[in-house]
């Protein structure tokens, strides 16, 4: 079984115990978190597809850690006119464990 998931502003195909590092929730390590917001659910021969999404369906996880990603380098530079700037990000996330899929 299956599903595809939206949160964050980005879309996941999860399945019971799947680890996922999604967009940061406002959740403690832990703590139980649901996503109400299933695109799509398969249960091996049918498929059911929301409108925009599947009524009743839910996905429920469990926070494992919340966490910052790899730190990657901005740079900013404008030839002729001695601009440089140079920043890291590190992206904060939330990485959770599916632990049932309900439609």
């Amino acid at each position: 079984m299956y599903a595809i998931i939206k949160t964050g502003g980005k879309q996941y195909k999860v399945a019971e115990g799947d680890v996922l590092f999604v967009e940061k929730l406002d959740a403690e390590e832990g703590a139980s978190v649901t996503f109400e917001e299933v695109l799509a659910v398969s249960d091996g021969d049918t498929v059911k597809f929301g409108t925009p999404l599947v009524e009743g369906a839910k996905v429920t996880a469990k926070v494992e850690k919340n966490g910052k990603g790899k730190k990657i380098r901005v740079f900013k530079y404008k030839a002729k006119s001695n601009y440089r700037r140079r920043m890291g990000h590190r992206q904060p996330y939330t990485k959770v464990v599916v632990e049932k899929i309900s439609a």
